[in-house]
């Protein structure tokens, strides 16, 4: 089997243990470190009626420009078809995986045990970091910042600050996060109003029911005096008559 693995300019420092596989393309000064692996097969299995699963080929290959570096065991996948590239500049840390026909952009750095899943494309300056999983598909724009732990399910713009799980805008999730820590106290809380509420409710009842029954009261008192008075005076009218 021919292997084609072209180191530009011969500046590959030797590291025991990492792998290197046919086909793809290592530019100038790049460091890639123990355990690294580089070229395997993309995960990629169609499902059959049997339900079992059928290999998919993975017949592309790997591009990592100049000055990158690459940490100890990360795996970087070739693609199905085409290339998976890592631009010029970009420094990844230990335990990163990242699937085919993934793109990072130039000078973009990625901490330890995050991911990048299959043809998810970040752009050029971006800072990840450590255990941030990105789905697949999606396009990290440039200069986007995403804190550590963070689950990206959308497309982010440029300039994205972005953290949490599903990730939304940094500023937005600090002042979440406020709450999220005293979720049980205000639900104590909103019970709390809610049962006063209810006990609020029942003596109001209870007080309109009383005014309301002292309120017939008095209309029938006053009813009984308007009818005496009445008679009183039909009385007096014939008294005087006679």
């Amino acid at each position: 089997m021919l292997v084609i693995i072209q180191v530009l300019a011969q500046k590959l420092p030797f590291f025991f243990g990492r792998k290197v596989y046919s086909d793809n393309v290592i530019g100038n000064d790049c460091v890639i470190h123990a355990g690294a692996i580089i070229g395997a097969d993309g995960f990629g299995f169609a499902p059959q009626s049997d339900d079992n699963y059928k290999k998919i080929a993975q017949i592309g290959n790997v591009i990592i420009e100049d000055n990158v570096e690459i940490g100890a065991n990360t795996t970087i996948d070739r693609a199905t078809l085409g290339s998976t590239i890592i631009r010029k500049g970009v420094k990844l840390d230990n335990l990163i995986q990242i699937a085919h026909n993934v793109e990072i952009g130039e000078n973009t750095v990625i901490a330890a045990q995050s991911g990048v899943a299959g043809s998810g494309k970040v752009g050029r300056n971006c800072m990840i970091a450590a255990q941030v999983g990105i789905v697949g598909h999606l396009s990290v724009g440039n200069n986007v910042k995403i804190a550590g732990q963070s689950g990206i399910s959308t497309s982010l713009p440029d300039e994205s600050i972005v953290m949490g799980s599903p990730a939304f805008d940094a500023g937005k999730y600090k002042k979440a996060y406020v709450h999220f820590r005293n979720l049980q106290n205000s639900l104590i809380r909103w019970m709390s109003w809610k049962k006063r509420s209810r006990k609020w409710k029942a003596n109001r009842l209870a007080a309109n029911h009383y005014q309301h029954k002292h309120f017939r009261f008095f209309l029938f008192v006053a009813f009984n005096i308007q009818l005496g008075i009445a008679s009183l005076y039909n009385a007096l009218t014939t008294l005087k008559t006679i």
